[in-house]
């Protein structure tokens, strides 16, 4: 993606997307609830949010709408992008947006290295139940979602519906391509079997896992093996 300053109304809503390659949101005004492959997130001016390739979000602005700088970013020198810790320190605080936002007219790598320097993660996510049961999805991508719901005293029909509200996804797709991107960041680099991989990473087998990807990336695993 290039470097855009992104105008968004006062509660509109953004259905859920996914970026091919890794980008920040810096906010400059407003702020916005987004809701993604990494939890659910309260973000407001002056606080960043950091992408990874492949990674999905919807998102729902406040009254006050938003306006939002958009940085491409390689992910090297991005631990919370890069990790396959799908939960990492994604927001973060910046000290002088303005700085950034004129240094990026002139030079998107140096504006993005900037923020980078001057990023200090904040806890910011929600946790209403769908939070929880996307948590719990990450820690334990076979989780039975019906037994999770008999656990927290909640109706497994009122699950599906209440989590694609929050999401705008359901549970058992949340969980599919938390599973592929997973595997994903496993790719580069992998020295096993193909079949080895899908069932390290919870899929009932090699054409699964393929299909998956697929779906992700365009690309079969084999293509994206470093």
């Amino acid at each position: 993606m290039t470097t855009v300053i992104s105008m968004h109304s006062a509660f509109e809503r953004m259905p859920r997307h996914r970026h091919d390659h890794g980008y920040v949101a810096l906010v400059l005004a407003g702020g916005y609830v987004e809701a993604g492959d990494r939890g659910r997130l309260r973000v407001e001016a002056g606080q960043a949010v950091l992408h990874g390739a492949h990674e999905s979000h919807r998102n729902e602005f406040s009254g006050r709408g938003a306006r939002v700088l958009n940085l491409p970013i390689a992910e090297m020198g991005w631990p919370a992008v890069a990790s396959s810790d799908a939960r990492g320190d994604a927001l973060g605080h910046v000290d002088d947006v303005d700085a950034i936002a004129r240094l990026a007219e002139r030079d998107p790598v140096q504006a993005a290295d900037l923020l980078r320097r001057s990023f200090r993660p904040v806890k910011s996510r929600l946790q209403d139940w769908p939070d929880l049961l996307a948590e719990a999805l990450t820690d334990d991508p076979a989780l039975g979602i019906a037994d999770w719901a008999d656990a927290m005293g909640l109706a497994p029909q009122s699950i599906s519906r209440g989590f694609r509200l929050a999401y705008g996804i359901s549970p058992k797709r949340y969980r599919l391509e938390l599973r592929a991107l997973q595997a994903l960041r496993r790719l580069p680099g992998w020295r096993g079997s193909l079949a080895a991989l899908a069932a390290e990473t919870g899929f009932a087998d090699q054409a699964h896992f393929t299909r998956a990807i697929v779906a992700l990336t365009g690309q079969t695993p084999k293509r994206l093996m470093g």
